[in-house]
């Protein structure tokens, strides 16, 4: 027996997808649906009066499930051709039905339209990790909506927002991703049946020069497997640029997950939001006090590798040659099964994360305060000036007081005592300091804005999804 540990295995598969992506790209969904396909086009042959039997597309129904992987790799290592190879082993359960199998088809018949069939499957299921995330956002935005916290731009503070808007702010990413998806999903096609170099010549050859049973068989063929019908025009694969563009979509996936895992470490830094930590979970092997985000940064990773297979499928579409090369192959076996499963894992952990965050309200409402004082100061100046000031000469005050507090904080390390400043300047003694310090004042409609956002764009994809909101997202390691 084989010991598993000597060979590499795909940590995709073992530490981070879900068992359901896996099993959609597993070799025995491929080489399945493979067979699956062979007996949607014996059947539309035999609907179209080819002379098929009965009794050989029941005997390929039959043995459509149990292959012989064995007797097909021992096939694939004589002829050098894994759809030639599966022919062969199909045919060795199947003898009646051997001489009409793949008749008229091209290697690409099968393995195009499979791929187009595991993308869809695997797009729904993206979709519906997607609808949850949003769903664990949502909530998570509800319960925050008037939190206020300090926002930034630049990474340097900026005017207050609240927690839950900025929360509307991911999920708002991750909204602009399903759109993005569904479309993708809804506008895939099959490849059908198109023959060697995309001319039917082969097909039309078989009915005897018979267009419109050659459109038929198409028609009947993507009837047959759920697509509404095949792209209008193709060489002998399905255009490449769908690949470059489902990728793409993926990519969008892994770039909103990516920047919210991001903002979820910077806050993690400032101690104000924290991803969920377990009872027993160890943040470091060295610094035992350590509680590291390694969620969010295992998001990013997975979110950077995905992000990077956008530009493979890119470069995969540019350099088909003519009606097709070979120099596809064997890469798109691999970047379109790892761009699915890396973001199937991405998602995981977003709504594990998501779902479990921790909020430090008295840190935020601190790290706030030392800075609110600079940001009321527009305010302080309309009051003192109401209370009957100079415009001009409160504004010079204010901004010699701002320009000492800030080298208090800068240059001593001390604390923001603009506040006291200007409490002991008799030119703002009529100025109620502490209501214009009040945070909700300075978060404008954020409060508002969540519950919009939430009422207008969430409900509905919650109503959409309703039945995959509660899709698991345990996480292995």
């Amino acid at each position: 027996m084989t010991d598993i540990y000597e060979h590499y295995d795909n940590p995709l598969l073992t530490r981070y997808a879900s068992a359901e992506m896996s099993r959609i790209w597993s070799p025995r969904r491929k080489f399945t649906t493979w067979r699956r396909m062979w007996v949607a086009l014996a059947e539309a042959q035999a609907e179209l009066g080819l002379p098929i039997t009965a009794e050989q597309i029941a005997q390929m129904r039959q043995h459509v499930d149990d292959i012989d992987f064995a007797a097909a790799e021992r096939y694939e290592r004589r002829l050098r051709h894994d759809v030639m190879a599966h022919v062969h082993a199909y045919g060795d359960v199947c003898p009646a039905a051997r001489p009409i199998i793949h008749l008229g088809a091209t290697s690409c018949y099968v393995t195009d339209n499979t791929d187009l069939l595991l993308i869809r499957d695997s797009l729904e299921l993206v979709c519906r990790r997607l609808a949850a995330v949003i769903d664990s956002l949502g909530r998570f935005a509800s319960r925050y909506r008037d939190l206020p916290c300090l926002a930034f731009t630049h990474f340097q503070p900026a005017q207050p927002t609240t927690v839950g808007k900025r929360a509307c702010l991911w999920a708002y990413d991750f909204v602009l991703d399903l759109e993005e998806l569904e479309h993708r999903r809804q506008r895939l096609l099959a490849l059908g049946s198109k023959g060697a170099t995309g001319t039917q010549a082969s097909f039309l050859e078989l009915f005897q020069g018979d267009h419109a049973k050659v459109r038929r068989l198409e028609e009947l063929i993507c009837q047959k497997i759920g697509f509404p019908a095949g792209y209008p025009v193709t060489g002998q694969t399905y255009p490449r640029k769908v690949d470059s563009q489902v990728l793409g979509a993926l990519s969008g996936v892994a770039q909103s997950a990516h920047k919210m895992a991001t903002d979820l470490r910077l806050l993690a830094h400032r101690k104000e939001i924290e991803e969920p930590f377990e009872q027993d979970q160890v943040g470091s092997s060295a610094m035992p006090y350590k509680r590291n985000p390694m969620r969010s940064e295992r998001i990013c990773s997975l979110a950077r590798f995905v992000m990077n297979l956008e530009a493979n499928a890119a470069q995969t579409a540019a350099v088909q040659w003519l009606e097709r090369t070979l120099d596809d192959s064997a890469n798109r076996r691999l970047t379109l099964p790892q761009a699915f499963l890396g973001v199937d894992a991405v998602l995981m952990l977003c709504q594990n994360v998501t779902a479990g965050l921790v909020v430090y309200p008295e840190v935020i409402a601190v790290n706030l305060r030392a800075e609110l004082p600079f940001m009321a100061t527009e305010n302080v100046l309309m009051a003192a000036v109401a209370a009957g000031g100079d415009r001009q000469t409160l504004h010079e005050r204010i901004r010699q007081h701002s320009q000492a507090a800030a080298a208090v904080v800068k240059q001593q390390g001390g604390g923001n005592d603009l506040l006291e400043r200007l409490a002991a300047d008799p030119m703002f003694a009529a100025v109620d300091l502490a209501a214009a310090l009040e945070p909700r004042l300075y978060v404008g409609r954020a409060p508002q804005q969540v519950d919009e956002f939430l009422a207008e764009v969430v409900e509905p994809i919650r109503a959409r999804y309703a039945d995959s909101l509660a899709i698991s997202a345990e996480i292995k390691v």
